[in-house]
């Protein structure tokens, strides 16, 4: 186990716990932002906004991995909470659309480039075999943000600013905290004696990932990872609009959303504990599968209440936790000079599916075929998502790593 592993996993965390806040802060201001016409923006412009914030997210998640894997992960942490804290505290002060673009754009760099380091980090740092656990349970904060988020924005109310105050201000005070306390878990550069120099290159690069023997892990890894983030941004976007189609009311479908990631928490909770025991690839499978039946079974029409929301919280227990599970993969099947790389780049491509999610499914909405449509399309698309984990070469469960770990301390 990891020294001081208590800091890790407090501070990783948390800092997942900003992007959530940060997306459902976004999205809580932009009603106030157009009725007040602040610097002039229209719909179209927030929409701009939006999607030019999960471009910055996906890029930085990308680009973050083998910054991590040559300069350790903690340091690169720190500075991305930096960059999107100073960041998001001056995006109530542009004056245009424009530098309102610009400012979520560079926000969006650093808080994408936050999770796949936070995940990494909590990757290494887990017990043995718990790779898949340590990344469900570190996904919880995204969901916790997220709640955070729609409380203080209620009682913010029109003064919408101070959702992006509160948020910068408490991303700067964290970083004396993680100076302090968090240590580094790259055990290539935290094994080396202070002021050493890095040894040889590494046998694997970042590019060989997208060579054989890791071609057909990288290309799944990506496929599940992009299916997996259309499916939850596209139901946390548009969940409210399909449900008001096929006929509930509005302050119903509102509760759905709620209970959605009631669900989510629920199942990233167990499934990685399940994944680590009985195997990542056969968890990550059928929780896919179920969800393209619970995505599916939702198209149909329910008169009781009580049976609606149970099928909405079973749907977000299985297409949340199945998407968080895709990463569990990452730590268990590339070597570990290169997880970083790994892990941003899983995360950078999901980001493509979390801006095609939205799109897609407004798109159904404007043709007027969201429902039933939408849910046999978001169904579809889970079951893309396990044909992918299929693909991925399989992941050794928590009793395999443990009983390769004593054949090689037996053998040392």
């Amino acid at each position: 186990m990891q020294p001081n592993r208590a800091w890790i996993v407090a501070l990783c965390w948390l800092t997942v716990v900003f992007e959530g806040f940060d997306i459902v802060a976004l999205g809580a201001s932009i009603p106030t932002l157009l009725n007040t016409s602040h610097a002039g923006m229209t719909a179209l412009d927030a929409t701009f906004i939006a999607t030019l914030s999960l471009v910055g997210v996906g890029l930085g998640a990308a680009v973050i991995g083998p910054i991590s894997d040559r300069f350790g992960r903690r340091v690169p942490l720190m500075a991305c909470v930096l960059v999107f804290s100073v960041f998001t505290f001056l995006f109530p002060l542009m004056p245009t659309v424009a530098l309102l673009a610009l400012v979520r754009f560079v926000a969006g760099l650093g808080l994408g480039a936050c999770m796949p380091v936070s995940l990494t980090m909590m990757q290494e740092a887990a017990p043995s075999g718990g790779k898949a656990h340590s990344s469900t349970m570190t996904m919880t904060g995204y969901h916790t943000g997220a709640v955070a988020a729609a409380l203080v924005a209620l009682l913010a109310g029109a003064h919408w600013e101070w959702l992006f105050y509160g948020g910068g201000i408490l991303g700067l005070a964290m970083i004396p905290v993680m100076w302090a306390k968090l240590p580094e878990t790259h055990r290539t550069l935290s094994a080396q004696p202070a002021g050493a120099t890095p040894s040889a290159a590494p046998a694997v690069r970042g590019r060989d990932l997208l060579r054989a023997p890791y071609l057909p892990i990288t290309l799944g890894l990506w496929t599940a990872a992009f299916m997996g983030l259309l499916l939850v941004y596209g139901l946390n976007t548009w969940l409210p609009k399909l449900m008001g189609e096929a006929g509930y009311n509005v302050s119903d479908s509102l509760v759905m959303l709620l209970v959605l990631n009631v669900g989510a928490i629920a199942g990233l909770l167990v499934g990685g504990r399940i994944a680590d025991r009985v195997g990542v690839k056969k968890i990550a499978t059928i929780w896919f599968l179920v969800a393209a039946v619970m995505l599916a079974t939702l198209s149909i029409r329910m008169e009781s209440q009580l049976v609606l929301n149970l099928a909405v919280l079973f749907t977000g227990i299985f297409v949340f936790s199945a998407q968080v599970l895709v990463y569990g993969f990452v730590g268990y099947l590339y070597p570990s000079n290169v997880v970083g790389t790994g892990m941003g780049l899983v995360a950078g491509v999901g980001r493509l599916g979390a801006i095609v999610g939205p799109m897609a499914t407004g798109a159904l909405v404007s043709a007027g075929i969201a429902y039933p449509w939408g849910f046999y399309f978001f169904s579809a698309v889970a079951v893309l998502g396990a044909l992918a984990v299929v693909m991925i070469p399989q992941a050794r469960s928590r009793t395999q790593a443990l009983a390769h770990a004593r054949a090689a301390g037996s053998g040392a």
